[in-house]
């Protein structure tokens, strides 16, 4: 994509301080010469995550020209920790330097709008380019490309080796473990997942019994360091005994046998899904993304496919995988499985009537039921994308943050690993209550039952801890939060609203088969907008604000799918190309606006390329 604006960058400034820099404070001005690439990010996102794992071939092939810089923007309370920044930095192997930004001030200095965002800055300093969203890899890769000749051409390109110093390893049995499993021997399972294997540890819950996989990244069956994983997370036994693995980054489902050692592939290719691919089939040729939890539930595995915010399922009699609730829109939505909305379900637990979801990104645990024929989905606590905190009490009225994890337990409640919190809570259907069974544990993210009692997968310190479950919960200080992001002054009536996007050079729209776009729009109150809101395949679109609303959240999901500019009816090779590689760009964005007289009356969202 060629420079559009000659826009100077805005210096990198926050609170939280620099890491991977070996304690150097680094300016715009240190990176002069470089190609830098701002990606402003937060560790609860899964899209983010993507972006990261996007990246790093990019990282790597242009290391002497291109320092990439994550700007860490939290959306929860606990991501502003900066120890907790500091974990996840080494949790999902992070290897350029992060500024640590708690205040959003680069955000907003660069007027960010979602996560992810990334921004490009040319060797001279000035903005070339931003993308929101995922799937932007192949347009930065042209775009570096061009970058590169251009001030190799001026002199104003400087090689060499790049300001990111890597942090002293720390030695423990486990390392940021994800999910846990009792096997029937009594031993406990543990996906380890920043050392990407499976950890076998003994009854006491400390001792190794054994390790599954090489401790490197990939996706290879086998069996002991043979095998290879990427960031594995949930655990489930099948009924023949077996155990399937969620294996996130890889975006697939594997299965290991404790008999054998032995690990195989059950479902997905080890590419991403994206939207318009299939969303049922042979279970090897289909695409998944970022399966987080398994569970056994009604004659079916069921996958949290946090990803795309749903749940699918797996059928081992007949090797088949399909999605069985959620739209891929993101927010909290109840009704019909198939109409319902999730946002990154990373937790699962399955009773005889009920699967339980912990839904991570609107602080929510939710169900889903048999109703009839087909599923229904429920929720028990939680409100939406943007309320969460610690408080007990109706359900109606509680507040989580970002849980990860959910447990049944015996007498019919759900214990929920609560990460942000710290802590382990419960939810009673019987009484709609929610009670706090235990704080100070580092980032919980999943427990298990053993002989009456709960052990608890503490992430953030690498370890499983034992509790006795206590009759009476414990007392904590109610607090509710809400995501804080600066509103946009709009004005009241009619809003134009442009998504940008422009397609990477060397690519185009593909119209042959249909629209190669869409755009969905609702809103927070539902009543903020009186018309505009829906699906539909342009663009940009008018949106009819309702009078007397003064603020709410208009959300806005964005899809383009461009392709290598081709004729198939050219006569020269390059032309000949009938299949040109195409590649979908996407992002979610939430923009709380606040209604007043002298607003804006345009809002531009910034899929890919530079707003004009």
């Amino acid at each position: 994509m060629a420079s559009r604006a000659r826009v100077r960058a805005p210096e990198l400034i926050g609170r939280g301080g620099w890491l991977n820099t070996g304690g150097t404070d680094l300016t715009l001005t240190d990176l002069r010469g470089r190609i830098v690439i701002l990606d402003f990010w937060t560790f609860c996102c899964v899209n983010c995550l993507h972006v990261l794992d996007e990246l790093r071939e990019l990282e790597e092939k242009h290391r002497d020209t291109v320092v990439i810089v994550g700007v860490h923007s939290p959306k929860f309370v606990h991501e502003a920790e900066h120890q907790a920044v500091v974990d996840a930095v080494e949790r999902y192997e992070v290897h350029h330097p992060v500024l640590d930004d708690p205040e959003l001030a680069t955000w907003k200095q660069y007027a960010v709008r979602a996560w992810p965002t990334l921004v490009v800055i040319d060797p001279e300093g000035y903005v070339v380019a931003q993308h929101a969203g995922e799937g932007h890899a192949h347009a930065l890769e042209t775009l570096v490309g061009q970058l590169e000749a251009e001030h190799a051409a001026k002199g104003t390109l400087r090689r060499g080796d790049g300001p990111y110093v890597p942090p002293e390893p720390v030695p423990t049995e486990l390392r940021f473990p994800g999910k846990a499993l009792l096997l029937p021997g009594g031993t406990f399972l543990v996906s380890d997942t920043t050392r990407h294997r499976l950890v076998e540890l003994a009854a006491d819950g400390e001792s190794v019994v054994r390790r599954i996989g090489a401790g490197e990244r990939g996706l290879t069956d086998g069996t002991g360091e043979r095998a290879r994983f990427s960031e594995p997370q949930g655990l489930a036994l099948l009924p023949d005994g077996t155990v399937a693995v969620a294996d996130t980054v890889n975006h697939a489902l594997r299965r290991y046998d404790p008999a054998t050692g032995e690990v195989t592939t059950l479902a997905g290719t080890g590419r991403q899904w994206w939207q318009g691919s299939p969303t049922e089939g042979p279970a090897r040729e289909v695409d998944l993304s970022s399966p987080w939890d398994v569970a056994w539930f009604a004659g079916r595995l069921w996958i949290a496919m946090a990803g795309v915010h749903q749940l699918w399922t797996y059928d081992p009699e007949t090797g088949t995988v399909r999605a069985a609730a959620g739209t891929t829109n993101e927010g909290l939505v109840d009704g019909p499985a198939e109409e319902a909305w999730f946002a990154q379900p990373s937790g699962l637990a399955a009773t005889e009537d009920r699967l339980w979801i912990a839904d991570s990104e609107t602080s929510a645990v939710r169900y889903v039921e048999r109703d009839g024929k087909g599923f229904t989905v429920r929720t028990a606590v939680g409100t939406g994308l943007f309320d969460f905190g610690h408080r007990d009490g109706a359900a109606v009225s509680a507040l989580l943050q970002h849980p990860l994890g959910v447990t049944a337990l015996p007498d019919g409640s759900v214990a929920i690993s609560d990460t942000y919190n710290h802590a382990l809570r419960r939810y009673d259907p019987a009484s709609g209550e929610v009670s706090t069974l235990a704080t100070d544990l580092r980032e919980p993210s999943g427990a298990v039952l053993a002989d009456g009692d709960i052990v608890v997968v503490e992430s953030a310190r690498h370890r499983l801890t034992r509790l006795r479950l206590p009759e009476e919960a414990v007392r904590v200080e109610a607090v509710a939060h809400r995501t804080q992001r600066a509103a946009t002054d709009i004005a009241p009536g009619t809003l134009r609203l442009d998504v940008v996007f422009q397609a990477p050079e060397g690519q185009k729209l593909d119209t042959r088969y249909g629209p190669s776009t869409r755009l969905l729009v609702s809103s927070t109150p539902p009543e903020l907008l009186a018309g505009g809101d829906g699906a539909g395949t342009d663009l940009n679109r008018e949106l009819v604000l309702t009078e007397g609303v003064t603020e709410g959240v208009l959300h806005v999901s964005a899809m383009a799918a461009s392709c290598d500019d081709t004729d198939p009816n050219s006569g020269s090779a390059a032309g000949a190309n009938e299949y040109p590689a195409c590649h979908v760009h996407q992002q979610d964005w939430g923009v709380p606006v606040r209604i007043t007289e002298g607003g804006a009356n345009r809002l531009p969202l910034v899929l890919a390329g530079m707003d004009d």
